[in-house]
């Protein structure tokens, strides 16, 4: 499975050419997990040629990038031509998915509207609120937001293309009325727009499973049989130890990242973006979920989403980083000692996420 990562590492644009901007790198992917704000900006850093933490938040607060619930449902990044069609696309699933958890909250169908609603009133005219806010317009039309009744109502607006993410005011995040903040995002028949986020998954991602691809959008192997099916021979399938992998068309194969190290984030589309993850393992050394900050005994797997150290691809340790004024302490765990010429390419690594801080780095390996 050493191809596979290889290959992953290339069409992440984690190895070779970087994107131009954050933009760039977004629209590649379709949508970046981002409910870790300060991961997700790194992510996206670690793939766009020089760029700077406060650049990501500029881009950002302008609305270049929307961050909104949508797909498994969590926070991604989205642009602000695709969130209206990719909401419509995988929204019916996620809504049916919660209708359990909405009525254990007591949340209707006609509460869910009108909460929306008064969303849309508050916040026309390019008002900006926070959570807290959007809370207190609830509360004075007699909606109770008691426990989870508030972020449910606000995910469901969400879904429902009304509300989503505006520009932060100070650390704390704002909403804005989907409309106004994306005036010009696309709509789609639905079969163009199952072809189109076949299409970009399976592009950006692959060599990935169907069941890849069912985990990242929350679509049913039905439907993505159907959009494998509608993309033709814009994607190319192959089998790889027993098992159908698709990629795009224009994969040229064989990936050359054997000794590239990179830091990566939680919950960066590297990791998170697969059901299976087994080609992250790296056979010869022995996983020990004990390192890694989301590791739990029923699923040692998961441990794969905290931040990870990687080389060639493959996991081999966790870190953890702390920032103060003009310098990042940088703390690495390997699963198994590192080689001279690994130990410099972590070294690298560190210095890349220096320069995206723009501080001094000092990095401790254990």
């Amino acid at each position: 499975m050493h191809d596979v990562v290889s290959r992953r590492l290339r069409v992440h644009h984690l190895v070779g050419e970087p994107f131009e901007s954050a933009v760039q790198s977004v629209g590649w992917f379709g949508a970046v997990q981002s409910q870790d704000y300060p991961g997700a900006k790194w992510a996206l850093g670690q793939r766009t040629r020089g760029a700077v933490d406060g650049d990501l938040d500029a881009a950002f607060d302008r609305g270049d990038i929307l961050r909104t619930h949508v797909m498994r449902p969590t926070w991604h990044f989205v642009l602000p031509r695709d969130i209206r069609w990719i909401q419509e696309l995988t929204s019916p699933r996620v809504m049916a998915g919660l209708a359990g958890r909405q009525r254990a909250l007591e949340l209707d169908a006609r509460t869910i509207a009108r909460a929306a609603d008064l969303f849309g009133e508050a916040l026309a005219g390019g008002k900006l609120m926070t959570r807290a806010e959007l809370g207190e317009v609830l509360t004075a039309a007699g909606i109770a937001v008691e426990g989870q009744r508030l972020p449910h109502l606000i995910a469901a607006a969400e879904h429902a293309n009304v509300i989503t993410s505006g520009p932060r005011r100070g650390k704390q995040f704002t909403y804005a009325l989907l409309a106004e903040r994306s005036p010009k995002a696309l709509t789609l028949h639905p079969e163009e727009a199952l072809k189109r986020l076949t299409i970009t998954y399976f592009r950006s991602h692959g060599p990935a499973q169907l069941k890849d691809f069912a985990w990242w959008s929350g679509l049913t192997i039905q439907e993505i049989r159907k959009g494998v099916h509608l993309a033709g021979t814009e994607l190319q399938q192959e089998q790889i130890d027993g098992s159908d992998f698709w990629s795009g068309a224009d994969d040229a194969g064989r990936g050359r990242a054997a000794g590239a190290a990179h830091l990566l984030p939680n919950f960066d589309e590297f990791t998170v973006a697969y059901r299976d993850r087994g080609a992250l393992l790296d056979p010869n050394i022995p996983f020990d979920g004990a390192f890694f900050a989301y590791y739990r005994d029923a699923s040692p797997m998961g441990g794969i989403l905290s931040a990870v150290v990687t080389i060639g691809g493959r996991v081999r340790g966790s870190w953890s980083r702390v920032l103060a004024p003009g310098l990042v302490r940088i703390d690495v765990r390997a699963l198994a000692p590192l080689s001279g010429g690994e130990t410099e390419a972590v070294r690298r690594a560190a210095a890349r996420l220096g320069r995206f801080h723009s501080a001094r780095v000092e990095l401790r390996l254990r």
